[in-house]
């Protein structure tokens, strides 16, 4: 019986997920897969309530969120791929000293796209005593906006995720000032899936949780030039020597787990985020959000 699959969004740190479907991993366990991607990133978790597709990937955050809006939500995590923050801060000029408290000299352009990496920030802020609303913000712009006003000099730093980070550094355009997985575990992407298909089709998601554990110990051992290999086919717009350089900085800065099983304390430090943020409130304790059974039986 086939799953149909579905992405949020298109995006580099997703990398072991595209790595799963070209290399394989999940034919070679029998799960057929449709693989679909969300009209937008905030219609993944509604389609997944509503029975469009079976399972998705992405944040956590969608979960949270949905727990909040949606009566009856009763969406799972569970098998972790991204366990870290992949935004970057970049900025014009280079500032190897930086210091959070830099921010509030600057203006900084923050991602519009979606919630999670300002909310991560934000509570970065608030950790070093720093006021969020006392730093000069412009949340309009894309990333791709946000890259050209960087270098133009509208602005003195963007926060992006790759390849913007690995296309401005090539072209000597700009620095990096902070690395956002530098904080420590973040949970960033799972599969998630409703209860009840947790239950009626645990054997084909426990097919799907072991591809992905042994996609996982892969990447754990391959180089950042052989993972953007397996996925250039899912990113032909970025040219390969950017992609290379991308994979390979995400490889270093740990951004991907080596299991499925998701900590929580990477999902805590999230909810916290989005908690002080004001995105939601109380936030789903990770009893009600995680079920790590597959992931622990693999």
């Amino acid at each position: 019986m086939v799953i149909t699959l579905q992405e949020s969004l298109r995006a580099i740190f997703y990398a072991p997920f595209y790595a799963a479907l070209a290399r394989g991993a999940f034919d070679a366990e029998g799960v057929e897969i449709r693989f679909v991607s969300s009209p937008r990133p905030q219609d993944a978790a509604l389609r997944l309530m509503d029975g469009t597709v079976d399972v998705c990937w992405g944040g956590p955050m969608r979960v949270m969120e949905t727990y909040q809006q949606v009566p009856g939500c009763d969406i799972v995590c569970f098998a972790e791929v991204v366990t870290r923050d992949p935004f970057l801060l970049v900025g014009r000029s280079p500032r190897p000293q930086f210091k959070l408290a830099d921010l509030k000299d600057v203006t900084l352009a923050t991602v519009s796209e979606v919630p999670t990496p300002w909310m991560c920030l934000q509570h970065d802020l608030r950790l070093a005593g720093i006021d969020p609303d006392s730093i000069k913000r412009t949340t309009g712009g894309t990333m791709a906006e946000n890259m050209a006003a960087l270098r133009a000099g509208k602005v003195d730093a963007i926060q992006v995720f790759e390849p913007f980070p690995s296309l401005l550094l090539a072209d000597k355009a700009a620095h990096i000032w902070y690395e956002a997985a530098r904080r420590g575990p973040t949970s960033y992407t799972t599969f998630y899936a409703r209860r009840g298909t947790l239950k009626s089709r645990r054997e084909e998601l426990q097919r799907m949780v072991r591809a992905i554990a042994r996609t996982e110990t892969w990447v754990t051992s391959a180089t950042g030039p052989e993972i953007a290999e397996a996925i250039a086919g899912y990113f032909k717009d970025v040219p390969p020597a950017i992609l290379e350089a991308a994979c390979s900085r995400y490889k270093l800065l740990g951004i991907w787990n080596s299991t499925p099983v998701l900590p929580r304390a990477g999902y805590d430090r999230l909810r916290d985020g989005l908690v002080s943020g004001g995105f939601v409130s109380p936030g789903t304790p990770f009893e009600t959000a995680v079920d790590n059974s597959l992931a622990e039986a693999v």
